[in-house]
C-alpha cells in the first residue's frame, strides 16, 4: 500500500524507496539496515551513522518483544490488544528512563509460548536499568520468572480481594493457594483418556491466499474440539476469522462481508449454524449489562409485573425497564449515574443524587418479589441469583449458564463497560448455551483463555466440551498449551509469523503435533 506521492518515491537508499522500506516486516527491516550500512561510502556513513543506529535500536526493541512479523505500514486498528501493548513496551525500553514504575496488564496476550522468554527478557531489561515492573499476569512462565509473586483471592468478586499468598517463586510454590497448587502441578487440566473421532464428516477449505496465507488447504473434522495454533502472525486469524467464518456466515445467513481469497469449500451441507464468540464488548453504554444481553432481564420484569402489588397499581412489564420513562429515575434516566462533562479532562461519572444508583423511582422500588426490589435483583451476583430464582425455572436456567462459564461473581446489572474481554466472551458463550443447538453448529472462539486463571480455564473447557459432546464443532484459536493438549484435533500454522508463516505445518492429534520437529507448538506439547 503506497500512501505517498509519486515524486516522494524517486529517492532511494540502497535501491529501495521509503514505501518499499515501510512494506518490509520488522525482521527484514533489521537485516536491511545492516545491509545498507555495508553499501554506504565513508562520507555517507558519517551522515547516516546516528540515524541508522536509532532505527536499528528501535527495530531491535520490537524484535525483542516478539513482533518481528509486523510491517511499519500496518494499520494500528488491525493490531490486537497484546500487540499494541508490546509496541508500547518496546517504546518504553527504548526511552531508557530510570526510576519509573511500569504497570502491565496481561502483556502475554496473543503471544505464543516460544516468544515468552523474549518478553520476559524485555521486562527484565527494564528492571536492570533501575525501574520497577508490576505485571498482572496468569502466564506460568512469567510468574516463575518474576522476583516476587502476590496472589489475590481466594476466589473472585466478593469472595476475593484478599492477599492469600506472596513470596519469591520458589517459596510461593510451597503455599496452599489455588495458584500455587497449579504451579507445582498438584492441580492440572487433565488430558482426556480418548480423543473424539468426530462425525466422520469434514469441512474442506482449499487454496486460501489471503494476507500471508500460501495456498493453504485444511480439513476440519466435524464434531470435534479443534485448535488452530501457531506463533503470532502465522495466519491463524486470516484462515479462520477472515476466510472461513465469512464463508459460513454468507452461506447460512446471507451476510455481505467478503471472505479473503480462497479456491473452494466442501462440506457446507453438514453445517446449519455458525457462531463467532469474540472478546468485543457486549455493549458500549453503562445500561448494557449481562442480564439484558442474555435475555434474562425480560422474564425478570415480567415476573415483577405479576406481583399483586404491581397489578393493583396497574404496572406492566415496561414499568420495570430502566430504558423506558415512567418507572425509571427521571434525573439519571435509568443509568444510576450522572455524567459531569469536564471541558479539558475526561468526563466524570457520579452517583445520581435522586436515586443513589438504584435507577428507578420510589414507586417502582416499592414493588418487591420475596423482599427484593428490581434494583436489588440487578445488584445480585450471578451466584446469588441462581439461589434466589431457583423456583422460577426460566430465569434459573439463564442464571445457571452464567454460573457454569465461571461468572458467578459478576452482578446481573454490572455495566458492560466494566467487563473485561474474557468476561464479555464468556457472557456471549452463556447466551449461546441457552439456545437450542442442532448438533450441526460450528462455534469459533478466538483466544478464550485471555485473562483467565488456570482454574477459570478448567471451568471454561468443561463447558466447551459439553458443546462438542452434543455433536457440535468448536474451533479455538489458541496459544495456551493446557487448551491445546485437550483438543481432539490440532491445525498448526507457521513456521514463523508474517511472510515467514502462512503455511499449514501439520494437522492431527496433539500427540502428532508433539512429534513434529518443525512445530514450535509441538515442542511445548512435549514438555
Amino acid at each position: 500500500m503506497v500512501r505517498l506521492r509519486r515524486d516522494s518515491l524517486w529517492f532511494k537508499i540502497a535501491g529501495m524507496n521509503i514505501a518499499e522500506i515501510a512494506d518490509l516486516d520488522i525482521s527484514e527491516l533489521y537485516q536491511r539496515i545492516a545491509y545498507i550500512e555495508t553499501q554506504l561510502t565513508d562520507r555517507q556513513m558519517a551522515i547516516a551513522r546516528d540515524v541508522l543506529k536509532e532505527i536499528k535500536a528501535r527495530t531491535g526493541f520490537l524484535l525483542n518483544v516478539g513482533l518481528e512479523y509486523l510491517t511499519l505500514n500496518r494499520h494500528t486498528r488491525t493490531l490486537s490488544g497484546g500487540e499494541s501493548q508490546r509496541i508500547r513496551l518496546a517504546t518504553q525500553i527504548g526511552s531508557q528512563l530510570v526510576g519509573i514504575t511500569y504497570i502491565l496488564d496481561e502483556p502475554s496476550i496473543g503471544l505464543h509460548q516460544r516468544d515468552n522468554h523474549r518478553l520476559i527478557d524485555a521486562l527484565r531489561e527494564l528492571t536492570q536499568t533501575g525501574n520497577t515492573v508490576l505485571v498482572v499476569e496468569h502466564d506460568q512462565d512469567i510468574m516463575l520468572a518474576s522476583d516476587y509473586l502476590i496472589d489475590i483471592g481466594p476466589a473472585a468478586g466478593k469472595h476475593g480481594g484478599i492477599i492469600v499468598g506472596e513470596g519469591k517463586p520458589a517459596d510461593f510454590e510451597r503455599l496452599d493457594t489455588l495458584t500455587a497448587q497449579y504451579l507445582r502441578g498438584e492441580r492440572k487440566i487433565p488430558i482426556p483418556a480418548q480423543r473424539r473421532q468426530g462425525t466422520g464428516q469434514y469441512l474442506v477449505l482449499s487454496d486460501c491466499t489471503g494476507n500471508n496465507l500460501k495456498n493453504v488447504t485444511v480439513s476440519l473434522p466435524l464434531g470435534t474440539l479443534t485448535c488452530i495454533t501457531g506463533v503470532s502472525g502465522s495466519g491463524k486469524s486470516s484462515l479462520i476469522n477472515e476466510t472461513l467464518y465469512p464463508i459460513l456466515n454468507r452461506h447460512i445467513y446471507r451476510a455481505l462481508k467478503k471472505p479473503l481469497p480462497y479456491g473452494s469449500i466442501q462440506g457446507l451441507e453438514h453445517i446449519d449454524k455458525v457462531i463467532e464468540i469474540d472478546q468485543s464488548p457486549i455493549g458500549r453504554t453503562p445500561r448494557s449489562n449481562p442480564a439484558t444481553y442474555i435475555g434474562m432481564f425480560t422474564p425478570i420484569r415480567d415476573l415483577f409485573s405479576t406481583i399483586p402489588e404491581a397489578q393493583i397499581r396497574g404496572y406492566k412489564s415496561g414499568r420495570f425497564s430502566f430504558n423506558v420513562a415512567g418507572g425509571r429515575c427521571d434525573v439519571c434516566e435509568g443509568g444510576g449515574m450522572q455524567v459531569i462533562e469536564m471541558n479539558f479532562l475526561p468526563d466524570v461519572s457520579v452517583l445520581c443524587e435522586r436515586c443513589l444508583g438504584k435507577r428507578y423511582n420510589r414507586e417502582t422500588l416499592e414493588v418487591r418479589y420475596r423482599g427484593k426490589s428490581i434494583s436489588d435483583v440487578l445488584d445480585m451476583t450471578v451466584e446469588e441469583a441462581v439461589a434466589f430464582f431457583e423456583p422460577v425455572p426460566k430465569i434459573y436456567r439463564m442464571a445457571k449458564t452464567l454460573l457454569d462459564v465461571g461468572l458467578g461473581y459478576i452482578t446481573l446489572g454490572q455495566a458492560a463497560t466494566t467487563l473485561s474481554g474474557g468476561e464479555a466472551q464468556r457472557v456471549k458463550l452463556a447466551a449461546e448455551l441457552q439456545k437450542r443447538d442442532t448438533g450441526k453448529t460450528i462455534y469459533i472462539l478466538d483466544e478464550p483463555t485471555t485473562g483467565l486463571h488456570f482454574e477459570d480455564i478448567r471451568v471454561l473447557m468443561l463447558v466447551v466440551q459439553k458443546l462438542v459432546d452434543k455433536g457440535n464443532t468448536v474451533l479455538i484459536i489458541e496459544h495456551n498449551i493446557d487448551v491445546i493438549k485437550i483438543a481432539d484435533w490440532v491445525i498448526d500454522m507457521g513456521p514463523e509469523g508474517g511472510r515467514g508463516g502462512g503455511r499449514l505445518l501439520i494437522a492431527g492429534t496433539p500427540e502428532t503435533i508433539a512429534n513434529c520437529p518443525e512445530s514450535y507448538t509441538g515442542h511445548f506439547l512435549r514438555f
